[in-house]
């Protein structure tokens, strides 16, 4: 009787949960139980905030330069509609971690068998280093842009940025999220001022956001519509949001949970959305200073380098490497925790956090540091542009688990997705895999 009590307890999962997710700051924010809305609101700002980062890292940089330089505005569709399926996914990932207070890692680790659990953790790390490999790059290339620093140097000096991840860990989660919006403000107003000064034309941006069958039909068009697919709908971020919205001191009941998941949801939503108009600009800075030109730029460098003479300012070029190096340091924040979070919820396996940064570092390092020796910059930008497609591979293998269960009312209960956010949600999963088939023909017979 007293096991079968505990099964109940477990909510339709294999196995009780022994620690749980960051258990250094789990429930380690207080949630006011009193006061108004807007009070109870800021309480659950944060973890929508460090999930919208990955949603603007330098590989999404690459991938909305190229797609503005060569084909316009037509590829802001994507970006929109990518940004929306982010929004559901996320949300999701949130409510998941909300009710079963586990996070994904956890989640695939009780319901699949040792084998699948270990291929989905081999599949997770290789999109983090795919995402660490776009950081560190994007980085570097920030460094050298802005003072002179070789590429090559830029790259492995990025590896020392795990002293800065341990001293924000040691301060609390609310001075990591602080320091992420500051950064993410940084970045917003560089490209308020940016557009400012390239002038583009409200009618062609407003048309790029309507769907086109060319997105389908060109190939080349394809190939970079799922490069920012890859690096906006981002795999590790889901077992990222899972876990962060943990640190929250939700009240253990049902009124309790209904109030997190509507407040985290919010602030899901108002974060990618801020996270929308930095992919959105930076691919109309790309079509208003480059395409309009007739200018084909595919390299972040040779970016940086022509807006200056194109806009008629230094500050547009300067303005563009600040935002860039904030980027960068923004991902590192995030992909740290993501790393964290997916080793310990795989494998049970805790690490010291400086020993878990470093192995992903140098995971990323050697084929960014082997490219840059061997084909320079533009080997550099090469490989920033397959680490996204990589990313947008591995993402099915994310989605699928987080729709699967969410919509099971023995793990969900009351907060199963009902009938209409379940064909919702595997419709965005259809969507997604599509895509990657398309991608994958296109690769291995073209």
């Amino acid at each position: 009787m007293k096991n079968s009590m505990m099964r109940m307890d477990w909510g339709g999962w294999k196995k009780e949960r022994t620690i749980p997710s960051l258990p250094e700051v789990h429930r380690s924010l207080p949630v006011p139980a009193k006061g108004s809305w807007f009070r109870k609101l800021l309480a659950f700002v944060g973890p929508g905030y460090l999930v919208a980062v990955g949603y603007m890292d330098p590989g999404n940089w690459a991938t909305d330069i190229a797609g503005g330089s060569t084909f316009g505005y037509p590829l802001l569709f994507v970006i929109l509609l990518s940004n929306l399926m982010a929004i559901l996914l996320q949300t999701l990932a949130g409510k998941l971690g909300i009710v079963c207070g586990r996070d994904l890692a956890q989640a695939c680790r009780d319901h699949y068998s040792r084998p699948v659990s270990l291929f989905l953790w081999v599949l997770c790390e290789l999109a983090i280093a795919a995402c660490d490999l776009a950081e560190l790059l994007g980085t570097a290339i920030a460094l050298q842009l802005l003072f002179h620093i070789p590429l090559l140097i830029g790259i492995l000096l990025t590896a020392v940025d795990i002293i800065l991840i341990l001293l924000l860990q040691n301060k609390g989660f609310r001075y990591i999220e602080s320091i992420v919006v500051s950064f993410m403000v940084v970045i917003f107003l560089c490209f308020v001022v940016e557009l400012a000064l390239a002038h583009p034309t409200l009618h062609e941006i407003a048309k790029g956001f309507v769907p086109s069958s060319q997105i389908i039909t060109n190939p080349d068009m394809l190939y970079i519509a799922i490069g920012i697919l890859g690096a906006t709908v981002m795999p590790h971020n889901l077992y990222l949001h899972s876990s962060i919205v943990q640190t929250r001191a939700v009240p253990h009941t049902k009124d309790g949970k209904k109030a997190a998941i509507r407040f985290a949801t919010l602030d899901t939503t108002a974060a990618l959305f801020f996270a929308l108009f930095i992919n959105a600009a930076i691919l109309i800075l790309s079509a208003a200073s480059f395409h309009s030109f007739g200018m084909v730029v595919n390299d972040i460098s040779k970016a940086y380098q022509l807006l200056s003479p194109i806009l008629g300012t230094s500050a547009a070029s300067i303005l563009f490497g600040v935002a860039l190096l904030a980027s960068g340091q923004n991902s590192t924040l995030t992909g740290t925790l993501a790393g964290q979070i997916v080793m310990e919820g795989f494998l049970d396996l805790r690490l010291k956090p400086w020993l878990r940064r470093l192995i992903t570092r140098l995971i990323a390092i050697m084929p960014a540091a082997i490219m840059t020796a061997l084909y320079g910059a533009q080997g550099a930008m090469d490989l920033l542009v397959l680490s996204q497609v990589i990313l947008s591979l591995q993402l099915p293998f994310a989605i699928v688990p987080l729709i699967k269960f969410t919509g099971d009312k023995s793990k969900m209960g009351n907060f199963a997705n009902p009938r209409w956010l379940q064909i919702l949600a595997w419709l965005v999963a259809v969507i997604i895999i599509a895509f990657n088939l398309v991608l994958l023909v296109q690769i291995f017979y073209s």
